[in-house]
């Protein structure tokens, strides 16, 4: 038997913005669990921000999360610019929130995650951003099941 109401469900989407590839990731429809999505081609602004429109109507977002990439020492770096000027950009095209989130060793978390799975990440670039944006996503969610 279904318990969710599949009409008003939906879900929460993370990005991991990078200057050549975009990893996104997925909860589940109870908002529990993340899960990579899918990876693209940063060929540019616009065309990030039109696939993230695809995703937001073809999954019933309703809301983003962006890491935003500080440094160690809690400061930003050239890349936090970018990514912030990408989400300020961002927001303007879109009409649900948009959450920055800190997502500081994600990629090198990700990275030991699918070799600890046997994946190689030499050949298979595409995973560790994908996969980087479901561990802080999954952090996000963490975060705020435990303030309920």
């Amino acid at each position: 038997m279904n318990y969710i109401n599949q009409e008003n469900s939906t879900r929460i989407l993370a990005i991991d913005y990078g200057d050549s590839k975009v990893g996104f990731a997925i909860s589940d429809l109870m908002k529990i669990i993340a899960k990579p999505y899918k990876t693209i081609k940063n060929i540019s602004q616009a065309s990030v921000i039109h696939n993230i429109k695809e995703i937001i109507f073809d999954k019933s977002i309703e809301k983003i999360v962006i890491g935003l990439p500080k440094t160690l020492k809690n400061t930003s770096s050239q890349q936090t610019k970018k990514v912030e000027a990408f989400s300020d950009k961002l927001e303007t095209k879109i009409d649900i929130p948009l959450i920055r989130y800190d997502e500081r060793l994600s990629s090198i978390e990700a990275k030991r995650s699918l070799v600890y799975q046997g994946i190689k990440t030499g050949h298979n670039k595409e995973y560790i951003d994908m996969t980087a944006a479901a561990i802080f996503l999954q952090s996000y969610l963490n975060e705020k099941s435990n303030t309920k």
